[in-house]
């Protein structure tokens, strides 16, 4: 039955993906199908990494309500536009080489979290509750320091860090699309191949323990797979703080079982189809008058409430 479920989602993710393309075509065919094309592979990247990366924290972390943003993904980010724009200002930010940019901001993620996994969990993965009370007062104190370096700015260049704090998906480079395409496939094949000790893992360390997994370094590798996934969809697009809590919910709901080989790419098909369809209906229905990013983050936030209120897992 959940393999059935799965398939049924590949397929509305794919009608989805079709009709983003095809809907209303006129004009120069190639060119719009062009562009169309790269804005759908943006949108599949991001929501298929988010979803993964989203399943996998919340398995180390034992807990369905946290997301990889817990940890200051997002605050960094925010912060790393605000010293950019702060160090050229807003034209000079603008001419930055694009490909370049890319790589750097998705470094700097990717090391931030490594260190914070490796340093914090440098005694053995136990420790989870640490990891994740520091990534808050991480992010709380890059917040803190982006806005006071935000009061620096000019009205202008200010203008400029707003904008780039919520998630666009208009202008996205096609050689960027392609190093994220890479290390999304690298590490979600990862991940599925460690499905099996990721079920394992899911019973908590002592009993994984008991069962014979080497369960520090089960921890460790997956939160290395998170670090990666999280660095590049936001490198890629921007922050999305809960589409992957909206994903993983959802996969959870929907497929009903614990086993990561099905959540996995349950939770990466929702997440893609989320996006497709939220830009499908922003850009066909209503003609880009809102902002997908800030729609997703209100349903996210308001999901987030419910299942703190309801005090259990979903």
């Amino acid at each position: 039955m959940a393999e059935r479920r799965v398939i049924a989602l590949s397929g509305l993710c794919l009608a989805l993906a079709l009709l983003f393309l095809t809907w209303n075509l006129r004009g120069p065919l190639d060119f719009i199908l062009m562009l169309r094309a790269d804005k759908l592979a943006a949108l599949a990247l991001v929501g298929a990494a988010t979803g993964v990366a989203t399943v996998l924290f919340q398995t180390v972390a034992g807990n369905r309500l946290l997301t990889p943003g817990i940890c200051g993904f997002d605050a960094l980010f925010i912060f790393l536009q605000t010293m950019l724009v702060l160090l050229f200002g807003g034209l000079g930010y603008a001419q930055l080489p694009g490909f370049t940019h890319f790589l750097f901001e998705t470094a700097i993620l990717m090391a931030t979290g490594t260190a914070l996994f490796g340093l914090i969990l440098r005694r053995g993965a136990a420790d989870i509750t640490r990891m994740i009370l520091t990534g808050v007062i991480l992010g709380v104190f890059l917040r803190g320091m982006a806005e006071m370096t935000q009061r620096m700015l000019d009205p202008s260049e200010f203008a400029v860090v707003q904008q780039l704090t919520f998630a666009s998906f208009g202008s996205v480079d096609r050689s960027q699309l392609a190093f994220a395409a890479l290390v999304l496939i690298l590490a979600v094949g990862g991940a599925c191949w460690m499905a099996p000790a990721l079920d394992v893992a899911a019973l908590g360390r002592t009993n994984a323990r008991g069962l014979g997994l080497p369960h520090d370094r089960v921890i460790l590798t997956t939160l290395a797979i998170v670090s990666a996934l999280v660095a590049v969809s936001t490198a890629l697009v921007g922050p999305l703080t809960f589409l992957g809590l909206l994903a993983s919910s959802l996969a959870r709901a929907l497929v009903d079982t614990h086993r990561h080989a099905l959540l996995l790419p349950a939770a990466a098909i929702i997440g893609a189809t989320i996006l497709i369809a939220g830009q499908f209906v922003f850009e066909r229905i209503l003609g880009m008058q809102s902002n997908l990013a800030i729609l997703v983050e209100l349903f996210g936030g308001l999901l987030f409430l419910v299942l703190v209120l309801r005090r259990r897992p979903v």
